[in-house]
């Protein structure tokens, strides 16, 4: 049986050698990620995936025994990212998922529990803002891009998710034609399950009018062949999107790289800016975490939302 000395991977050119019984933390991580996929968790798999491969680098490509995953070797995995430029954020990233992943181990009792990741950063630091102005918004929004129409529909797609309460990408990609109905737009966040309705507004039908969706079952032409691999859709015109977003963030001589995610914090910061109740825009994007707000209004009357979001867009 080949084995390995105790920390053997706490450096990064370490040979790691799983134990013969194939008891390793890489390989049990992997067989969690094809259990996700089977029971439809396509999200967390990815992550489970990106963070495995990037520890598997990190190992060689070869595996650790579960038991000798410990604090030493997370404290050398740290290291290796900072060394290679990870910011503290995406490094905790890494760490919570492992995290995650080796307490699975943990719960099925194949190691037991040593707090490998006590001496890890595991929180999130408060990063750079992330949020622009509604004249960054206007600027967009009357930006001649006709003769480009990769960026056009990048900004297309960016305003989308701005006249819609900073609407995630992933729910943009998956809204039907059946979702809109009397004037109201009903969707489930698929981060969280919650259900959502957001009122339809003009700039809404200007923007779909501007595109030919017949045929699909979708609203947006993000997923342009329904029911052939729509993730992989998905992902592909998420880059396409966030890759030609930048282009005009840069022409627009913003200090971020403009993102689609922006329009979700642009969409709140306005909203604040506008004296609208941080509860009012919690319930507005969806925000199942914001505990202390939902027991303070356990309800909020969905039309407070909607002249929430018609003050925003008549204000462009």
């Amino acid at each position: 049986m080949a084995t390995v000395s105790k920390h053997s991977c706490a450096a990064p050119n370490a040979k790691c050698v799983t134990t013969s019984d194939g008891n390793g933390f890489i390989r049990f991580g992997r067989s969690i990620v094809i259990f996700l996929r089977q029971v439809g968790r396509l999200s967390t798999a990815d992550t489970y995936t990106t963070v495995l491969n990037s520890f598997s680098r990190f190992c060689n490509a070869a595996d650790v025994p579960l038991p000798e995953v410990c604090a030493d070797l997370m404290t050398a995995y740290e290291t290796y990212l900072a060394a290679r430029g990870i910011c503290p954020n995406s490094r905790s990233f890494y760490m919570r998922n492992l995290r995650a992943i080796y307490n699975r181990a943990v719960d099925k009792e194949l190691v037991g529990q040593s707090y490998p990741f006590r001496r890890v950063y595991t929180g999130i630091d408060k990063t750079v803002k992330r949020a622009v102005p509604l004249t960054v918004i206007r600027s967009m929004r009357d930006m001649e891009l006709s003769p480009e129409p990769e960026l056009d529909f990048a900004r297309d797609m960016f305003l989308f998710s701005f006249y819609t309460r900073g609407m995630s990408f992933v729910d943009m990609a998956y809204l039907r034609k059946s979702d809109l109905k009397n004037g109201v737009l009903t969707y489930r966040r698929r981060k969280t399950g919650q259900l959502l309705f957001v009122k339809w507004e003009k700039p809404m039908q200007d923007l779909t009018d501007r595109y030919d969706t017949a045929g699909s079952p979708y609203l947006l032409p993000i997923i342009r062949e329904p029911e052939i691999d729509e993730r992989a859709q998905y992902k592909r015109t998420a880059h396409f999107v966030n890759r030609h977003l930048k282009i005009i963030g840069q022409r627009l001589g913003l200090s971020i790289p403009l993102t689609s995610y922006v329009a979700r914090h642009g969409w709140a910061s306005i909203a604040r800016s506008k004296n609208i109740p941080i509860a009012t825009i919690s319930e507005a994007m969806g925000h199942d975490s914001e505990t202390t707000t939902r027991i303070y209004l356990a309800s909020l009357d969905t039309a407070v939302v909607d002249r929430a979001n018609s003050l925003i867009l008549r204000s462009l």
